[in-house]
């Protein structure tokens, strides 16, 4: 009998021969992603840290990304501790403020290669699947635990296979794909399950398109979410300096046993929305038409990239956002910022009214810089939707892709991008 992706992968992290679905391993991972959190983890194990240090100083990738720059007095405290941990044990992967968001870095760096296993404290740590990584968001006791030790353990997950055919109508995108599919199987409708996404419209999607739909696998209740390592993949590392031939490539076997099959024709997706306070409360654009919104949200680790960037500045250039609604532009990373300058893609943006806030996550979890008031309605690129995530459990969050969020900024209302087009 074959062996599925997941089953693969976490054997030979685990050093097995071998590993089936439901099986208990222990595995060393390649990498552990912390964030702002850092200081909390570190916390927790002060005298060991004292006693023992870090087990690999290449194992930790910190980014300093959820509150930045630091808002507060207490903030800064946590942000210096965590420039001082970084010195005291010469830890090899640190991005300080300003390089942007840590999902976004661990791949635009090269840190998360196809065949390996990639942990994080935080939940969109599945991202990585993109290119090939099994990745996967652990709490921070296990974060803490793994600085010291190294190794962790999984029970090796089912796999839902969904097989992907067609092409995406005009504005049509892979936010409405993976929204879709939510509203379809449910929040919890992949619980701990690997979902591996094939078929011959893979092709067609490119790593920033599955970056997308990786990123949103833990809103089905995936424990982690694949794409085939193929051409697109490997153009990609290479282009982040990942040379092809550095990494073992993984692919579930035909005969491997999986828990469940879907299959989606990309051409029959249409914009959709995610309505409160659940990422399956999914529905068609249409169906919402001129709902007011007073805030629009660019950006985050789900559509921060150039290509999402440019989709928005395509729908808006020569235009500008209605003066009842605030637009705000939020790049993944530095790279990502610098190469929208590049293009000219942030100065269409801004000459919309946008207003360009640095790399980082403060608007999604309600942070800083986009706290919405009670009684507003922000419909935003982002992942979650939860009462009270942009800072007021009084207000509404409503998930969206690109086009729908720069054209319903037009309108101060949500906006079919199919009928406002370009």
């Amino acid at each position: 009998m074959g062996m599925t992706f997941s089953e693969k992968v976490l054997a030979r992290a685990a050093g097995c021969a071998s590993a089936r679905a439901g099986e208990i391993v222990v595995v060393r991972p390649a990498h552990l992603l912390t964030h702002d959190n850092t200081s909390a983890i570190i916390g927790k194990i002060g005298s060991d840290l004292a006693a023992w240090g870090v087990v690999d100083p290449d194992l930790p990738v910190i980014v300093l990304d959820h509150v930045v720059p630091a808002a507060n007095d207490k903030t800064a405290a946590g942000h210096k501790r965590i420039r001082e941990f970084v010195k005291r044990y010469g830890l090899s992967h640190f991005f300080d403020v300003g390089e942007g968001i840590c999902h976004q870095i661990v791949v635009e760096r090269g840190l998360a290669r196809p065949g390996t296993v990639v942990v994080g404290s935080d939940s969109h740590t599945c991202s990585y699947g993109a290119v090939g990584c099994f990745s996967t968001g652990i709490d921070r006791t296990e974060a803490a635990a793994l600085l010291l030790t190294g190794h962790t353990w999984f029970k090796v997950p089912e796999t839902l296979r969904i097989t992907l055919t067609g092409a995406f109508q005009p504005e049509v995108g892979p936010k409405d794909l993976v929204l879709r599919i939510i509203g379809d199987i449910g929040a919890d409708g992949a619980d701990y399950k690997t979902v591996e996404y094939v078929g011959p419209a893979v092709a067609s999607l490119t790593v920033e398109d599955r970056f997308t739909v990786a990123n949103m696998g833990v809103e089905m209740g995936a424990k982690a979410a694949i794409f085939p390592v193929d051409a697109v993949t490997v153009a990609y590392l290479a282009s982040v300096g990942v040379a092809p031939g550095s990494y073992e490539v993984f692919a579930s076997d035909p005969d491997a046993v999986v828990w469940k099959e879907l299959t989606y024709d990309l051409g029959e997706i249409e914009p959709v929305l995610a309505m409160p306070h659940t990422v399956d409360n999914v529905v068609p654009v249409r169906e919402k038409l001129g709902l007011p919104v007073h805030q629009a949200l660019l950006g985050t680790c789900t559509n921060g990239r150039v290509s999402d960037l440019a989709v928005a500045a395509r729908i808006l250039e020569g235009r500008h956002v209605h003066p009842d609604c605030r637009l705000l532009v939020l790049p993944a990373s530095r790279t990502v910022l610098r190469e929208a300058m590049d293009r000219g893609i942030l100065q269409v943006l801004v000459a919309a009214g946008g207003v360009v806030l640095p790399p980082g996550c403060g608007p999604c979890l309600g942070a800083h810089q986009g706290v919405l008031a009670p009684g507003e309605r922000c419909i935003s690129t982002a992942n979650r939707n939860f009462k009270g995530r942009m800072g007021c459990p009084e207000a509404e969050i409503v998930l969206a892709s690109p086009a729908t969020v720069a054209a319903s900024a037009l309108e101060a209302r949500v906006a079919d991008p199919r009928e406002v087009g370009s």
